[in-house]
């Protein structure tokens, strides 16, 4: 089993878009309180679509992040920026609010999934944008006979198969977690490392130009990455209880995470301090063996303990031979389906004893951001404000 690396579309930082969208298994209002009732144990007030935005007609109660990530899987599925579906997106003077015909017809496309979901799969996400569209603006309605004679493409499915150990050579999860905590250097040396900073350079998909980072982060889950970038700065935080990011050139230039984005939030933090990644899951299952990059990997995911409401999905890709981490991938839940983030490491160096990432790609349906760190200083005092909502530098 091959598991590709898939592209990623970048749109250039481009703003939150206003399609409204209708949704199926749950209502907005049932979401809504679901999400209220969360976001209250977490202490940050959500803002709506229906507050943020003009001209929602259908989606409402569902709160910006979730509406972002909405955003960048039609981005992704179509391979389409702001600019083709919203007048004057990438001007001074976008009108939102104004419908041409393609947000009408993503209205009605999203509507037509949604009910082939309700009718056919009991409301769950089974059809979304990208079974059909698979990046192009029209769905191919004829196979192309190179595609069926050539190497077939293998995309996992979300939630992987489990292997059967007898037949697959696979050993349990938690001996695949074992090594890789020992392949940092041991719980011990991990449990010492209670903070870092660090500097590098991060670079955006389709850009030869590097921008300057800083990353700070704090035992046991705080963590927070500030990139320097011309238009503005792109800031990812998570304090311990609570996620923002931060975007140049948007509608809504900062917003928090909700629900599962902010579990995936969570589960980056704690993955700087990684000693006790066995706890984070109440459920770990080994699929089936594959290659990254020429290499073997061990492929485990860790889920929510609660089947029927995962807040979290999560793959790890460990390398067979050194234990060590290669990619990680998690997902938030959408209007049309889950929204995957995906992060590779390559690089390691010992710091403080443990073994970290120089090299890192964070991968997201709205972007890909390639990271190089040049400098970490271990057991350093770490400002509270750094993991705090983000504030735009003036211009």
């Amino acid at each position: 089993m091959k598991f590709p690396s898939k592209r990623l579309i970048f749109c250039g930082g481009s703003a939150l878009i206003t399609i409204a969208i209708a949704m199926s298994g749950n209502t907005p209002a049932r979401r809504s309180v679901a999400f209220a009732q969360a976001q209250r144990q977490a202490g940050t007030a959500l803002q709506m679509s229906e507050q943020a935005f003009k001209n929602i007609q259908v989606l409402k109660g569902i709160p910006v992040d979730e509406f972002m990530g909405t955003m960048g899987l039609f981005s992704a599925a179509l391979s389409v920026c702001c600019g083709d579906c919203h007048t004057g997106a990438g001007t001074d003077h976008p009108q939102w609010e104004a419908d041409p015909p393609r947000k009408i017809t993503a209205r009605k496309m999203v509507q037509m999934v949604n009910a082939i979901n309700k009718d056919n799969f009991g409301g769950r996400q089974v059809v979304t944008c990208w079974t059909c569209h698979r990046g192009a603006q029209a769905p191919s309605s004829t196979p192309p006979l190179d595609a069926i004679y050539s190497t077939p493409v293998f995309a996992p499915p979300d939630l992987l198969p489990v292997a059967n150990p007898a037949t697959a050579g696979t050993p349990p999860a938690d001996q695949i977690l074992d090594k890789y905590v020992q392949a940092l250097g041991g719980a011990d040396r991990i449990s010492r490392l209670t903070s870092y900073t660090a500097k590098g350079t991060s670079s955006l998909f389709g850009e030869v130009k590097a921008d300057a980072v800083e990353i700070s982060a704090k035992a046991p889950d705080q963590l927070a990455t500030l990139v320097h970038q011309r238009e503005g700065d792109l800031a990812r935080t998570y304090d311990g209880r609570n996620a923002w990011v931060m975007l140049p050139l948007t509608v809504v230039g900062e917003y928090p995470l909700s629900a599962s984005a902010r579990e995936g939030a969570k589960l980056d933090a704690e993955m700087a301090f990684p000693g006790n990644i066995k706890k984070f899951f109440a459920n770990w299952r080994v699929s089936y063996p594959t290659t990254l990059d020429g290499k073997d990997v061990y492929v485990v995911q860790g889920t929510d303990s609660n089947a029927a409401n995962r807040l979290i999905i999560a793959t790890f890709y460990f390398d067979k031979q050194t234990g060590l981490l290669t990619r990680m991938i998690h997902y938030a839940n959408s209007a049309v389906g889950r929204v995957p983030t995906q992060i590779d490491y390559s690089d390691y160096r010992p710091v403080a004893g443990v073994m970290m990432p120089f090299k890192f790609t964070y991968g997201w349906v709205s972007g890909r951001e390639e990271y190089t760190i040049t400098e970490v200083q271990p057991n350093v005092q770490v400002d509270a404000a750094k993991f705090a909502k983000p504030v735009q530098r003036a211009r």
